[in-house]
């Protein structure tokens, strides 16, 4: 329990985590007028996944006005290219200028160390409280909207903060999801990968030189973003059973990966690590709610599903820009935040669900070949580079387009039925299989077993 004797320090908003969601809803409240306290547990710089942003992070990233910093730090990406791991030749380069929107035709790829650092500076500079280091260990929540939230230093000492709103910006830690019981594991997907640096591994050529590249192979798909100073961020994501065979090291073994990918294996024949190999469990969960009075969740504490498409920071940080003016509304007016937390749950979620479907899919042996042969009837294709731009929560014409790509998908199952039932149930068992183990270590752990 909180020591309700310690006098807390006060804030007008308290957000919790200083990723890139915790750094833009902060900014841009903290504009508004607002007395807003970061608090981040690590120190930045630091080491993320993550870095191929998409184009919509455009107009945020000029409303943040850092937009000519990212520009300085990142490498211009115009497209993000699929390939089948078999065939490198066998590949489709899906241009951000061909999409509906035509206004931002290109995205960044960044170090997300970088990346982060410079959002968070950007956040000083507009008067928000930075404190970094420092790591909310409990929440009160009181009557009428109101938080008490404890936090230790990473020197020990402790601090209290009472919060006129509470934004859970904590990331995969889901503070407040998981302390309120809200937080579910994705039993319709589910993946965990295994991702590091390397020098000297080949890039493409001319304008093509920052494009992400994405190969399916057997057990996933493998990404390969470009970064600065010949840095290439390699990764594989798999079914967690196929990690679960891993005998070596983890370098060795994503190199053993590597190898059974023709495609990434050719670009990597020269690459030399530059730095930790890294892996992680379980990508996939979300959140029964983002909303509770007095309290908001952003980006990834309240959900993540997959990192194929590169959304992770656009959405986090898209999220954040609506949950600003939600709490902004909330603040100025107490009778509206029902109103307009509801709203902000709808738009964050129907973002994510035009997301979900591709990615639930995007192993399928359908989904796979209508990326390798896109149509332009009815601007199917327009409307896939769209999503792939993040452009999920226009009310234009590109849902209908994705309405009709969707039937296309099912007719397409329909007539391969065989194959794809061989692959829905491939990957049901992976799922389920993992799913069950998970539940029941959590469930021993419990018990202290």
């Amino acid at each position: 329990m909180i020591n309700q004797e310690r006098e807390a320090r006060s804030c007008d908003v308290l957000v919790i985590g200083g990723g890139p969601a915790g750094s833009t809803i902060s900014t841009l409240l903290a504009e508004k007028g607002w007395r807003v306290v970061l608090l981040e547990k690590e120190r930045h710089p630091r080491f993320h996944i993550g870095e191929s942003l998409l184009p919509m992070n455009l107009p945020i990233l000029e409303r943040l006005g850092v937009l000519e910093d990212v520009h300085r730090i990142g490498i211009i990406k115009h497209a993000a290219e699929f390939v089948s791991g078999y065939q490198e030749k066998n590949k489709q380069c899906f241009r951000f200028r061909n999409a509906f929107n035509k206004h931002y035709p290109y995205a960044f790829e960044v170090r997300r160390s970088e990346f982060d650092h410079l959002l968070l500076k950007n956040s000083i500079s507009k008067n928000v409280e930075v404190c970094e280091g420092i790591k909310v260990t409990d929440v009160e929540f009181r009557p009428g909207g109101q938080s008490i939230v404890q936090a230790i230093s990473e020197d020990g000492l402790p601090s209290e903060w009472q919060a006129g709103f509470l934004v859970d910006a904590s990331g995969r830690d889901t503070l407040i999801s998981s302390k309120m019981g809200w937080k579910k594991k994705n039993n319709k997907h589910n993946s965990a990968a295994i991702f590091g640096h390397y020098r000297n591994v080949v890039r493409r050529s001319g304008d093509d030189e920052g494009n992400i590249s994405i190969y399916w192979f057997d057990h996933g798909w493998f990404w390969m973003i470009p970064l600065r100073d010949n840095i290439m961020s390699v990764g594989a994501v798999c079914w967690p059973d196929y990690l679960k065979t891993r005998k070596t090291s983890l370098e060795e073994f994503l190199m053993q990966t590597v190898k059974l990918c023709p495609g990434v294996h050719d670009r990597m024949k020269e690459a030399r690590p530059a730095g930790k190999v890294y892996a992680t469990g379980n990508y996939s969960y979300n959140s029964k709610h983002l909303y509770r009075k007095g309290c908001l969740l952003v980006g990834d504490s309240g959900a993540f599903i997959d990192p194929v498409f590169s959304s992770g920071v656009f959405l986090a940080m898209n999220a954040a820009c609506l949950g600003a003016e939600a709490i902004d509304g909330a603040l100025r007016n107490p009778v509206k935040e029902p109103e307009l937390m509801k709203q902000y749950e709808k738009m964050v979620k129907r973002g994510l669900r035009t997301m979900s479907w591709f990615i639930y899919r995007f192993t399928s042996p359908v989904i796979h070949w209508m990326f390798m042969n896109p149509t332009k009837k009815f601007r199917m294709e327009q409307a896939v580079i769209s999503m792939l731009s993040g452009d999920v929560f226009s009310k234009s014409h590109i849902r209908y387009s994705l309405a009709l790509f969707r039937l296309a998908y099912y007719w397409f199952s329909f007539i391969r039925w065989r194959q794809v039932l061989t692959a829905y149930f491939v990957r049901r068992k992976a799922v389920h299989q993992t799913f069950a183990e998970e539940t029941l270590l959590e469930k021993s752990e419990q018990l202290n077993i």
